[in-house]
């Protein structure tokens, strides 16, 4: 079998990519905001701190709006974390809700 020559145009990277990810503007302000501490339980200690979208990146949530963002204990992957309970549960769907209405407020201000 003969070999697949290789396309003559270069792939695309999505709009979207550069849209979602988080700029360092936004990160410093949500840190400077947070205090550290994640926004859900306060906690100062944890195994990591992420900074998650509340509307999700995969849904054009902007990486550099910070009322976008919110510092979270994670990771995302490990169950009993705020990052976990964010992405993975409807609660945490209607708290990522109600925390983007109120740092929209917040930043209105």
């Amino acid at each position: 079998m003969p070999a697949v020559p290789k396309p003559k145009h270069r792939r695309r990277v999505p709009k979207h990519k550069d849209i979602t990810r988080i700029t360092n503007k936004a990160r410093d302000e949500v840190l400077r905001r947070s205090e550290g501490k994640c926004e859900r339980c306060g906690r100062t200690r944890a195994y990591a701190f992420e900074i998650s979208h509340l509307k999700q990146a995969s849904h054009g949530g902007s990486g550099s709006d910070p009322s976008n963002l919110v510092l979270l204990c994670g990771p995302s992957v490990n169950t009993g974390t705020c990052h976990n309970f964010a992405d993975y549960t409807a609660a945490g769907r209607e708290w990522r809700a109600e925390k983007k209405l109120e740092l929209e407020a917040y930043y209105a201000q």
